[in-house]
């Protein structure tokens, strides 16, 4: 069975947790439960909790979102029901429909994607889904809410002859009211309604010729409002018939309540589900807002909490717009106990307060906000001493009370206990108090609790050094402007800076070396050398996250580099493709012009025919098979590396005509008079070849692959051919 004092819920706040949560229900009676959560008694009841918080989460991250659970609380329906000969009225009876459709739809939503809600279908699947409720109802009361005609033959009869009725009474009204009104007996109103019946609105000295009941008059007298003589008789009929349709809608209404009162229990428990659910979703928004995860829960003594977060603090600085510093700490077997040590503004209580208050949120079926990787455990008991605890209803001293708290933890605490203490031994004498907060604190030790201290006392931090399974640690402070880091560090105690900030504050050296003299040398030193140490820490923390921030620059340097040497390496690839096409381009169109100039000279068709057929055989060899998709994958490709080579030579050519342009500025120097057998190249290309033969002021240039005709004036002398 697992036990949490209530202290420790007030010393944690939990209660404000829970009116934060609360403010996401959608239902009174989801916000009532809501501030009633209670750490569960069992584990398997914390497990299931957050089962249906997680799934519920989940459910805003997914295509299947679950439906809508908000309803109208029907605890008097409820109540009457329970009455016998009782019946519910319309608006009742709609509110038990809606609430039945509700809880159905939610039920069979679950049923459907229970692979995604595994935990929420278990949970839903205990409960009847009946439509007999809805279609009962459905049958009596239409959707405006009024009750049908067909919901009984008698009072349809009744409803039909009422019908008749009021258009008898509307026809004698229209010829009472066509006679007085040629007779000039009305006011230019001519009618009116008084208590729900139309009148005739007569000149007050005409009153005594109209035969009628008398209804009314206006303010001034001028008008006397008449119900025609001839219309009486049909009211007094239409009053008894509507008296009479009253009477057969209520004993319907018994009769459908009595129908609807043997499902009293699943109403209930439609109820009783939907408040569940509005809960469920009210802390799965809660943890959202906190980006709250569900850690692993272990079996063995552990508790690994990574970047946990103070939820209220969190939520608080969220809307200053102010960093909230998360904390790492762990507790295990060899590691049971932790002494946070260090001045005072630090965050020593806050992190003891993070602890204690996410662990009980947990064993609440609520989501943490911590790292994926931590890991906790189900404590039996939790029991804390947190802040001032002065007690003036019972007229106890800080240190009183603390004795008596002390005597409860001694009684309570065992293995399976996380205790926390805020400012422990303080409130008496520092030497007698310290060495009796020792002992309570080598008793618990014994134990084997796991717990989380805060001290100033020497002594504890002494003990937790001496002691294998606890460790000190300490809230961080800058070593130059003694400003708090928030920040624990584990494994070594924290230095109280007491003349520190002393100096810090102004106080005179010389009153701050006199105060040193005063105390003993040694626990001047022992603080010294803590504070020293602390400092030490402090700056090797610094170097660790510089040389951090440069492994991190120098790997995104490095993934920069090696991104372009990739992208270099596809652009070499991807032109060394097109440059090999280009080639076999060459190659076939050559073949072709030589195959040309072979039967220009003899004329043989079929020799002519035989070579271009090889020709063609020799190249389909090399080509594979592409479907569709694939040669239009290759087309784009293709496509796509001759653009970008084509806009490569543009830029090249734009500015070989621009430094061309430049040159022509430039007193030009007399062009060489080329020869057969120089070995020139074209002015804006690279290829060299020979001169085979020059006529008319054209070359005939030998590529070796192929020849081309040139005008001279496009050609550049590479080398002159040796006499």
């Amino acid at each position: 069975m697992i036990h949490i004092h209530e202290k420790t819920l007030q010393d944690i706040e939990f209660s404000t947790v829970l009116e934060q949560v609360g403010e996401h229900c959608i239902t009174s009676l989801g916000h009532e439960q809501t501030l009633k959560i209670t750490p569960f008694k069992k584990k398997e009841d914390v497990v299931n909790s957050l089962a249906f918080t997680n799934e519920y989460l989940a459910s805003f991250y997914n295509d299947n979102r679950i439906p809508n659970h908000g309803f109208d609380t029907i605890s008097k329906e409820l109540k009457l029901l329970k009455i016998e000969n009782t019946y519910l009225e319309v608006h009742s009876l709609k509110k038990i429909a809606s609430l039945s459709i509700t809880s159905n739809d939610i039920i069979i939503f679950l049923k459907k994607f229970k692979e995604y809600y595994p935990s929420l279908f278990d949970y839903a699947s205990e409960i009847e889904v009946t439509k007999e409720i809805i279609e009962a109802i459905n049958a009596i009361i239409d959707r405006f809410g009024d009750i049908k005609d067909n919901a009984s033959t008698l009072l349809y009869e009744l409803r039909q002859q009422i019908n008749k009725l009021k258009g008898r009474i509307n026809q004698s009204f229209a010829s009472a009211l066509n006679t007085y009104s040629s007779l000039d007996y009305l006011d230019d109103i001519r009618e009116s309604v008084v208590d729900n019946k139309r009148v005739l609105a007569v000149k007050a000295m005409y009153r005594r010729k109209v035969k009628g009941a008398i209804m009314g008059g206006s303010k001034t007298g001028s008008i006397v409002y008449i119900e025609p003589e001839t219309t009486l008789q049909h009211t007094r009929e239409l009053n008894n018939l509507e008296y009479e349709e009253k009477e057969e809608v209520i004993r319907i209404l018994k009769t459908l309540t009595d129908f609807i009162r043997p499902f009293l229990p699943l109403l209930e428990q439609y109820q009783d589900f939907l408040t569940q659910m509005d809960v469920i979703a009210a802390k799965a928004k809660y943890a959202q807002s906190l980006n709250a995860i569900l850690p692993e829960i272990t079996e063995e003594r552990f508790m690994f909490l990574r970047d946990a977060y103070h939820p209220l603090l969190y939520l608080n600085n969220q809307k200053t717009k102010t960093k909230t510093f998360p904390q790492t700490i762990e507790l295990e077997q060899d590691n049971r106990i932790i002494v946070i040590s260090g001045p005072n503004a630090g965050g020593k209580s806050i992190t003891l307060k993070t602890v204690g208050l996410l662990q009980v949120m947990l064993q609440s079926g609520l989501l943490v906000p911590v790292h994926e990787r931590s890991k906790m455990y189900l404590f039996d008991r939790i029991i804390s001493d947190i802040g001032d605890n002065q007690s003036i209803e019972n007229h106890l001293s800080t240190y009183s009370y603390r004795l008596k708290q002390m005597n409860y933890f001694l009684k309570k605490c065992n293995k399976n206990t996380l205790f926390l203490i805020d400012e422990f031994g303080t409130g008496s004498d520092p030497e007698l108090g310290g060495a009796l907060a020792e002992t309570f604190l080598e008793e618990f030790y014994h134990r084997e609790a796991f717990g989380i201290i805060t001290t100033h006392y020497s002594n504890l931090k002494i003990l937790a050094n001496e002691l294998p399974h606890m460790i000190n640690a300490n809230m961080m402070f800058d070593e130059k402007t003694l400003e708090p880091l928030f920040k624990l560090a584990l494994g070594q105690a924290g230095s109280s800076f007491t003349f520190e900030v002393a100096q810090k504050n102004g106080i005179p050296y010389s009153l701050i070396n006199r105060a040193k003299k005063k105390i003993e040398r040694s626990k001047v030193r022992f603080d010294r050398t803590i504070a020293k140490l602390q400092k030490e820490r402090s700056k090797l923390e610094k170097t660790e996250q510089s040389l951090k921030v440069n492994e991190r620059k120098k790997q995104t340097e490095a993934d920069k580099l090696e991104e372009i040497n990739a992208k270099i390496q596809k652009k070499l690839e991807d032109y060394q493709e097109l440059y090999d096409s280009n080639q076999r381009l060459i190659y076939i169109g050559q073949k072709v012009n030589d195959l040309s100039e072979k039967y220009f000279n003899n004329k043989r068709k079929r020799e002519l025919m035989d070579e271009l057929f090889k020709l063609v055989q020799i190249e389909n060899s090399k080509r594979k098979k592409l479907t569709a998709k694939q040669k239009k994958v290759v087309k784009a490709k293709e496509s796509k590396v001759k653009q970008e080579a084509e806009k490569k030579v543009a830029v090249i050519r734009k500015e070989k005509k621009a430094a061309k342009a430049e040159a022509a500025k430039q007193p030009t120097k007399p062009k060489p008079i080329l020869k057969v057998g120089d070995r020139v190249r074209l002015e804006d290309g690279r290829a060299v070849g020979s001169i085979d033969k020059i006529e008319k002021n054209k070359a005939v240039v030998n590529y070796g692959i192929f020849t081309t005709n040139v005008d001279l004036n496009q050609l550049e002398l590479v080398e002159a051919i040796k006499k």
